[in-house]
């Protein structure tokens, strides 16, 4: 099904890339235990932790609702420049990414005194995200 030339089907498994991505970026094996020292957390304090996955799940509903709006915004831009391959839409995702993404959360992390190890992890996660939802919107048209 399309809209506006856009493939809401891919929209919606790009959005759940996000998803599955976030999951994997912030999980114990990966980021999660730098990720929330520099946001201020103890990874050690049990009682926390689970305090935060309980609440998380307006949270997660409102990032899949944001990643769903990137990702059909992302495959309108896709459409427009007229590409269907999974390497033009992932060039697309990057630059996107490059220009967008990595300035608006320097600006926020410049004024909101982040340390720059914060701003690398949430930008790489971004940075995979945007490659990961071109790519399947490029191909997936």
């Amino acid at each position: 099904m399309h809209f506006l030339g856009v493939n809401l089907f891919a929209v919606l498994v790009s959005a759940v890339a996000t998803m599955v991505v976030g999951f994997l970026w912030y999980s114990p094996a990966l980021f999660a235990n730098p990720w929330m020292k520099l946001m201020g957390y103890d990874p050690n304090d049990k009682a926390k932790i689970a305090e935060m996955q309980k609440s998380a799940g307006p949270s997660y509903f409102m990032s899949l609702i944001a990643s769903i709006l990137a990702a059909f915004v992302l495959g309108k831009l896709i459409a427009v420049a007229g590409f269907s391959t999974a390497i033009d839409g992932l060039k697309i995702g990057l630059v996107v990414w490059l220009g967008f993404v990595t300035t608006v959360q320097f600006t926020n992390a410049l004024f909101s005194r982040q340390p720059f190890r914060l701003y690398m992890i949430n930008t790489g996660y971004q940075f995979v995200c945007y490659a990961a939802m071109g790519a399947i919107l490029g191909a997936w048209r």
